[in-house]
C-alpha cells in the first residue's frame, strides 16, 4: 500500500481545505504532495525581532533603549530574593586583580569601580531577553579561553565573588544575569571551532560559537547541528547546553544528553575539567558530562563542547494542515511518525487562538479560508531526494513551493511569541506532558478561569471588559513540550497568583513537568517541588555543594529561595 494511500485513509477525518485567495501557496483539488526542496537553500529558518531586539541590548555602550520600557516592576508570582550577606561587595582592588587577568579592552566596568562606563552602559548584559529581570552588575568579563575563565573563578571563589555565566543571553527565564551585582563572564569572545572530524561528525568548540554560525560551517562540510532554535542566530552553544535547549528538531536528533560527546567546564575553584571526548560509545565510570548538561551555570561553567553533528538533509519539504481536534492531531502524529518515521524532522502544532494573535500582528494571510481549531506544521528532510519521493504525506493543505514558501510556512509557528508579547502581558508556561493529554491543560485553565469571572462570557465570548484577552498553546508535540499563555491586559500578581498553581497542581497530577526546556533560572526555581521529589532536589543540593561549597556559582536560581 502506498504512503498517500496509508495516510489519506487514515487522516479522513481531518478537514477538505480550499485554499485562501490571499494565501501565498496555491491547493490542488486532489492529494497534494510534498514538493523537493533543497536543505542548502531551505533548512535555515530566521529569528524573531525579539532576537534583533537582544542584538540591539547587547550593544550595551550604543543602546539608547530606556530600561524603563523594558523592565517590569518584578514579575508577579515571584518570590524577590535577598542578596547573601555572605558574598562580598566589589571593591576597586578585585577589579584591579581582574585587570591582572585580563586586558583593559577585554572589561566593561562602571564608574563607580573605577571604569569609564556608567550603569546604563550595561543594560545589555543585565538585562534579560524579555525584558523582566535586571540585575546591578558593575563588572562584565569576557575571557577568550578556559585558562582565563579558571583564574577568574579561582580569584572569586577565594574571596567570595558570586558570578554569573553568559551566552547569547536568549533565556526565558532569567537564568543568564544577576539578581544583584554579581560579576558577569560573558563568553562571547570564546567563538572558535576547534576541530570537526568529518569522518564521525564529532565537532569541537568553544563555548561562546552562535548556533546559528555553527550550522552555517557545518554546512560546507555536509552536515548539520543537532539542535534548531527560533534564537539560533544570538543563542550560544555552551548555553544551550547549560539549560538543556530542545528546539524544534528535537523529535529528529533527541536530546543534546544524547548529542553532546564531551565537555570542557572549569569548577569554581578553578579546576578546568577536560572532559571533551569525541568517542561515542565510552563505559569507563560515570558520565560527568551530564552533570553540567542543564544545571545553568551553577556547578561551573562550560567552556568547550564536542557534539556530533548530523548528516545535513539534501531536501527538506514542509505543509501546513488543518484539524478540527487535537484528537486529529494526534492521530496525524500517529500516522506521520509511522509512515514517515526517519524523514520525519518536525511536527509542530497550534490551536486557533495562536494562530489569530500571530495572523493579526504580523498581518500575516491566513492560509486556509476557515479558521480551524488546530492547525500542524509537518517538516521531511531526506538524505536524498528519490527518497522523498517515495514518501510524499498525502493530505490536503498547504505545501511549501520554493524556499520563500517554506519560510512562510515556518513563520506562522515561528513568530507566535512575538505576537503574544507585543499584544499584551503573557504569562507564560514551558510544560511537559504526556502527548495524549498535552492541550487538555489549555480547556482546563480556560474553564477555571471563565468559572472566576476573569475571561470568558456566559455565551462563552471573550469580553472585553475582562482581564484575561487569550489562553492558548502552542509546541512540540514530537516530546510532548507546549508553550501555554495566559494573555492579559495588564500585569496583575493576584489573577496571575489564582492560575499559577492551579496550572502547576495540574502538571504534577499529570506527572509532567513544569519546565520541558526553557530551564529554572530564577522563575521556576521556587517551583521545582512541582517536578521534583524532596529526595531528589537534596541530591541536586548535594551535588551543588560539592561542587560549589561557596555558592558563588549563578546564585538565587536554579533551587528554591531559602
Amino acid at each position: 500500500m502506498s504512503l498517500q494511500h496509508t495516510l489519506s485513509r487514515a487522516l479522513k477525518a481531518l478537514p477538505r481545505q480550499s485554499a485562501s485567495k490571499s494565501a501565498s501557496v496555491s491547493l490542488t483539488p486532489a492529494l497534494l504532495y510534498f514538493s523537493q526542496l533543497r536543505s542548502a537553500s531551505y533548512s535555515t529558518i530566521t529569528g524573531s525581532k525579539q532576537t534583533i531586539l537582544h542584538q540591539k541590548l547587547k550593544a550595551s555602550k550604543n543602546s539608547n533603549v530606556s530600561s524603563k520600557n523594558l523592565i517590569s516592576k518584578r514579575f508577579a508570582g515571584y518570590t524577590p530574593r535577598t542578596r547573601n550577606p555572605n558574598f562580598k561587595q566589589l571593591t576597586a582592588a578585585d577589579v584591579g586583580k581582574f585587570g591582572e587577568i585580563l586586558p583593559k579592552n577585554r572589561m566593561l566596568v562602571s564608574k563607580e569601580l573605577g571604569g569609564s562606563e556608567d550603569t546604563s552602559d550595561m543594560d545589555g548584559y543585565n538585562t534579560d531577553w524579555i525584558g523582566i529581570y535586571k540585575g546591578k552588575a558593575q563588572v562584565v568579563l569576557f575571557p577568550i579561553n578556559a585558562q582565563e575563565v579558571s583564574q577568574i573563578l579561582k580569584y572569586c571563589n577565594s574571596e567570595k565573588i558570586a558570578v554569573v555565566p553568559q551566552g547569547g543571553n536568549t533565556g526565558l527565564v532569567g537564568a543568564s544575569v544577576p539578581v544583584f551585582d554579581e560579576v558577569i563572564i560573558s563568553l562571547q569572545k570564546m567563538n572558535k571551532v576547534r576541530s570537526l572530524d568529518q569522518d564521525s561528525g564529532a565537532l569541537v568548540c568553544d563555548a561562546g560559537c552562535v548556533l546559528e554560525v555553527l550550522d552555517n560551517y557545518l554546512a560546507d562540510h555536509g552536515l548539520t547541528m543537532p539542535l534548531d532554535l527560533g534564537a539560533k542566530g544570538s543563542c550560544h552553544i555552551g548555553g544551550n547546553v547549560s539549560t538543556n535547549a530542545g528546539g524544534i528538531r528535537y523529535l529528529k536528533y533527541g536530546s543534546l544528553h544524547g548529542s553532546v560527546l564531551g565537555l570542557e567546564a572549569v569548577l569554581p575553584d578553578g579546576t578546568i575539567v577536560n572532559n571533551l571526548s569525541t568517542l561515542r560509545k565510552d563505559s569507563t565510570g560515570y558520565d560527568i558530562k551530564q552533570l553540567f548538561i542543564g544545571a545553568e551555570g551553577t556547578i561551573g561553567i562550560v567552556t568547550g563542547v564536542s557534539i556530533l553533528a548530523a548528516r545535513r538533509p539534501s531536501s527538506v519539504n514542509a505543509s501546513i494542515l488543518g484539524a478540527n481536534s487535537y484528537e486529529d492531531v494526534r492521530h496525524l502524529f500517529k500516522q506521520a511518525k509511522s509512515e514517515l518515521s526517519e524523514i520525519l524532522s518536525a511536527f509542530e502544532f497550534w490551536d486557533s487562538e495562536s494562530m489569530t494573535l500571530t495572523l493579526n500582528y504580523n498581518k500575516f494571510s491566513p492560509p486556509f479560508e476557515t479558521l480551524y481549531p488546530f492547525y500542524v506544521l509537518i517538516e521531511t528532510s531526506g538524505s536524498n531526494t528519490e527518497h522523498d519521493e517515495k514518501s510524499n504525506l498525502a493530505q490536503n493543505g498547504i505545501l511549501a513551493q520554493d524556499k520563500s514558501q517554506f519560510r512562510k510556512l515556518w513563520d506562522y509557528r515561528e513568530k507566535m511569541p512575538q505576537a503574544i508579547f507585543a499584544t499584551g502581558y503573557a504569562y507564560k508556561f514551558d510544560l511537559s506532558i504526556p502527548i495524549s493529554k498535552l492541550h487538555d491543560i489549555v480547556g482546563y485553565l480556560k474553564q477555571k478561569l471563565t468559572s472566576e469571572g476573569l475571561f470568558l462570557d456566559k455565551d462563552g465570548k471573550i469580553d472585553p471588559s475582562l482581564p484575561i484577552i487569550s489562553v492558548n498553546g502552542f509546541g512540540h508535540i514530537g516530546d510532548g513540550n507546549l508553550h501555554l499563555n495566559v494573555l492579559m491586559k495588564n500585569e496583575d500578581e493576584k489573577i496571575i497568583e489564582s492560575f499559577k498553581y492551579q496550572v502547576y497542581d495540574w502538571i504534577k497530577s499529570m506527572n509532567g513537568s513544569i519546565s520541558a526546556e526553557h530551564g529554572l533560572g530564577i522563575i521556576e526555581a521556587e517551583n521545582l517541588h512541582y517536578s521534583k521529589t524532596p529526595e531528589v532536589i537534596d541530591i541536586m543540593k548535594k551535588i551543588k555543594h560539592l561542587f560549589d561549597p561557596n555558592g558563588i556559582m549563578n546564585p538565587y536560581k536554579f533551587f528554591p529561595p531559602t
